[in-house]
């Protein structure tokens, strides 16, 4: 106890900023490498070091000594090994919430862009799932698709989904004003309750909003029309002002109310003009 209260007594307010702005770090790098190779790589790493000391304890010295031997290229190897994370961990803090926010008119602009390639591709009868993220990060289904890192243009995005292009059946994924992947695949819902006569994009789309809180817009090959899915559920056949109208409510919606937005709202905002389609139905 007297330990303890030794600690306490002199414990200063700058060892406890040290103390969260170490766990933070921690904890970011965790949340950069979860889910990832870089991970299994730490895993490694780990082990390596739980064997070095058993072997430091137990008086291996042949073990002690191969791996006091690589220890001096532990740091070289580190940079190696963790160099596609730790460009991106830089990328992230140089784009952090914090300094870097979309504002208004860029957020409308880009919102425009999807929704004039949505539809551009609906008359023409191009099918097309496109992904937004929100919070919640979808770096595993990114990572599984064709990386791009491009500004949002309805070019871009039609060009991707066109018949002929080898990335058309998976999903755009879209961060803040990028497009960050193409050709990504989805999971797939498994809820009964979902129409039966929906295809795959329509399946797909909810999956993904069943799991994370991302926004999905499909567009129907086989009869042109838009669709959006979020929290599980599914809006089907919005014309244009629709369209519009959904996705400035979400995200100005998500801006005030932090992003608890009840999907049933969206309903009163289209004034019965769009067809309302519970989970497809």
């Amino acid at each position: 106890m007297n330990f303890i209260k030794d600690i306490i007594t002199e414990l200063r307010w700058q060892d406890i900023l040290d103390i969260a702005i170490v766990t933070f770090v921690f904890y970011r790098l965790f949340l950069l490498i979860k889910g990832t190779r870089a991970f299994y790589m730490l895993m490694g790493l780990v082990v390596l070091f739980v064997t070095f000391v058993i072997s430091r304890w137990a008086g291996l010295y042949t073990l002690d000594w191969l791996i006091h031997s690589f220890g001096s290229y532990i740091v070289l190897a580190l940079i190696i090994l963790f160099q596609p994370e730790i460009r991106k961990a830089l990328v992230q803090m140089g784009q952090n919430p914090l300094t870097k926010r979309l504002t208004p008119m860029e957020e409308s602009k880009y919102i425009e862009e999807i929704i004039k390639a949505s539809v551009s591709m609906a008359s023409k009868k191009i099918g097309a799932i496109i992904v937004i993220e929100r919070n919640t990060e979808l770096k595993d289904l990114v990572e599984m698709g064709i990386q791009l890192d491009a500004r949002i243009t309805r070019e871009l995005l039609t060009s991707i989904f066109l018949p002929y292009s080898p990335i058309h059946d998976g999903a755009v994924i879209i961060k803040a004003d990028r497009i960050v992947a193409a050709g990504c695949f989805l999971p797939l819902t498994l809820s009964p309750d979902v129409n039966k006569s929906l295809g795959t994009r329509h399946r797909a789309a909810i999956g993904v909003t069943e799991e994370t809180d991302a926004v999905v817009l499909v567009v129907s090959e086989e009869t042109g029309d838009i669709s959006v899915s979020i929290d599980g559920n599914m809006m089907r056949k919005l014309d244009t002002p629709s369209l519009r109208r959904v996705l400035t409510n979400i995200f100005r919606q998500e801006k005030k109310r932090g992003n608890n937005l009840w999907f049933g709202r969206l309903g009163e905002l289209l004034s019965g003009r769009a067809g309302r389609a519970g989970r497809g139905r």
